[in-house]
This record gives structure tokens, C-alpha cells and sequence, in this order.
């Protein structure tokens, strides 16, 4: 008999569905259903395969696990040594983020490119003013950091505006649909001063950790925006206000910060050209992605029970899908 933790709210129609899904591989399971913070150690323990960001303390290595398949895209709480087995194969939710999270970012672009956030500041304040000339996406350079499943459908969001899209990437090949240029990561200063958006979705690794130093920020155009909703650890909140009160950005947008939640006391809150929205974009604030999650973990559930290759395995040396 496999135990199988379901780590993950869920409804009937969902539940019926994890049991069909054995039935169907001709596997005898038997079925937990809780969520995260719920989940006991024992629970865990006994499980060889969770779908779900159950506390990585909780694990511990356990060697009954076999395929721990997480509802987020990063993957990076789970990579430090000691928390999963060698045995157990880790697989993250790409796929199920690229509409909700690329809207967003690109609600975001457009605000900033259109002065929005000055005019709700001016809103709020009860100022009738005008905050001058704006810019717009048509004809503009759009660099696209982190080019997985939510870059490429931001990528294709503003490319229909009609942007000039370069891509950042970390490994070469062709450029995909909705990308004019591609470049690797090594590469990305020599495109930096071209963008007049620098849009980053970037995971949290050793590599990508305060990626955006002052240097960069002082590369980029003066009348750039810059849009964070990868990792907040891409960038110091010091680098980027620094680089937003010196003029030497236009503008910024952040979906995820350093330190979540954000201080109270910190400077960016209050300022102006900086719009701040607390790691929203995702989560599970559209139907799309629960639905997708849903799709991912059956998919793979089914796969595991039947022997075939699971789908989104992360690779444990880069933190990134495979």
C-alpha cells in the first residue's frame, strides 16, 4: 500500500479525482489530504509521495519519499543539503504560473510606463496635476530576464504592443516565439543600456543572489523602468532605492522583496516611484493556477504509478527545471 499526502486544499471533486488516478494505474493507495502547515511529521514520514510545500524541517531526508511534487515554482527552500534524500525526486509547478504572473508583471509595466502610480499618489493627495510625457511599449526595447514559462508569456504580452524583445537566458539555442534576440546571462550587461524596460523573473540560486547591483542599475537608461516579480533576493532594497532616488531609473515595480513581509519601517514604502505589491502575482489568485497545479500533480502522480517519466523534475545542482 502507498501512502500518498495530499499537502494541499482541496475539494471533493479534486480528492475523487487523486483516486481515480490510482484506481486507474491499478496501484492500492491510501489517501491524506490536509494542507502545508497541517501535514504532522509522522504524516510525512510515512508518505512516498507529497504533493504540496510542507516545512522543509518536517522531511528531514525521509527515505520513504520518493517524488516530492511542490505547488510553487522555486524550488530553493527545499536544495539545501539534509532536507530531501537522495532518493526523493524533486518536481516544482512550471507551467502553472506563466498567465497569472506575466499579467501582472505586465499590468505593472504599462502602470509605470503611463506615469499610474504618480497619478494615484496625486489621487490620494488630492492634487489635480499633470505629471508630463509618457512613454509607450510600441518601439520599445523590452529585456526579459528568466526566459521559463511566465517570461515567455510576458515576453509574447508585450511583444503584441510592439516591443523589441531580448531575451536572458541562461543556456543558448534558437530564440522562441515572441523573442527578436537572445542572450546569456553572461552576456546581459552588453544589452542592459539598450532597455528601456527590464522586466526579471529570475529563481533564487547562488547565482541570481543581488544580481541587479548599483553597477547595473547604473548601466541601465535613465528613463528605464525595472519590474521585479522573480526573487527578491535578485536585488537589495539599498541597490534599488539608491538607483530610483538618484534618477538613474525611471521607475520600479516589485512583486517580492528581500526580507517578506516588508518592514514597516522601510524607506520603500514611501517611495514614490516605486510600486510594491506583497508577492501577489501568483499564489493562488487566479483559478487558472490551482486548476494547473492540479493538472501538474495528477499528471505526475499517474506517472509515478505507472513507471514513466515525471514532468518539471528540478535539477538539485541549479535549482531549476531540468
Amino acid at each position: 500500500m502507498k501512502k500518498i499526502l495530499i499537502a494541499l486544499e482541496t475539494g471533493e471533486k479534486e480528492q475523487a479525482a487523486f483516486r481515480r488516478a490510482a484506481e486507474a494505474a491499478g496501484v492500492a493507495c491510501a489517501f491524506t489530504f490536509t494542507t502545508p502547515a497541517a501535514a504532522t511529521e509522522e504524516q510525512i514520514a510515512e508518505a512516498c509521495f507529497i504533493v504540496g510545500n510542507v516545512p522543509p524541517r518536517k522531511i528531514a531526508a525521509s527515505e520513504n519519499l520518493d517524488v516530492l511534487q511542490l505547488f510553487s515554482a522555486g524550488a530553493d527552500p527545499y536544495m539545501p543539503e539534509g532536507v530531501l534524500s537522495e532518493k526523493t525526486v524533486l518536481c516544482n509547478a512550471t507551467g502553472a504560473y506563466g498567465q497569472a504572473v506575466s499579467e501582472h508583471a505586465f499590468a505593472l509595466t504599462l502602470m509605470l510606463v503611463k506615469k499610474l502610480h504618480l497619478y494615484r499618489s496625486s489621487q490620494l493627495n488630492c492634487r489635480w496635476e499633470d505629471h508630463g510625457m509618457v512613454t509607450s511599449l510600441d518601439g520599445a526595447t523590452v529585456l526579459v530576464v528568466g526566459l521559463g514559462d511566465i517570461g515567455l508569456s510576458y515576453a509574447r504580452l508585450v511583444k503584441a504592443m510592439g516591443a523589441r524583445v531580448i531575451g536572458v537566458k541562461r543556456r543558448g539555442g534558437p530564440c522562441p516565439e515572441g523573442v527578436d534576440e537572445l542572450v546569456l546571462t553572461g552576456e546581459i550587461d552588453r544589452v542592459l543600456p539598450r532597455a528601456d524596460v527590464v522586466m526579471s523573473v529570475l529563481p533564487s540560486t547562488a547565482d541570481t543572489a543581488y544580481f541587479y547591483t548599483a553597477e547595473r542599475f547604473g548601466a541601465m537608461k535613465r528613463s528605464a523602468v525595472f519590474i521585479n516579480c522573480g526573487r527578491g533576493n535578485a536585488v537589495s532594497h539599498e541597490a534599488l532605492l539608491q538607483a530610483l532616488r538618484s534618477g538613474e531609473i525611471a521607475a520600479a515595480a516589485i512583486d517580492v522583496c528581500e526580507t517578506e513581509p516588508l518592514p514597516a519601517d522601510s524607506p520603500l514604502w514611501r517611495e514614490e516611484k516605486l510600486v510594491i505589491t506583497p508577492h501577489v502575482a501568483g499564489n493562488f489568485h487566479l483559478a487558472s493556477i490551482y486548476e494547473g497545479i492540479i493538472g501538474i500533480a495528477l499528471e505526475n502522480l499517474t506517472n509515478y504509478l505507472g513507471g514513466k517519466p515525471l514532468r518539471n523534475i528540478v535539477d538539485p545542482a541549479t535549482g531549476y527545471k531540468r
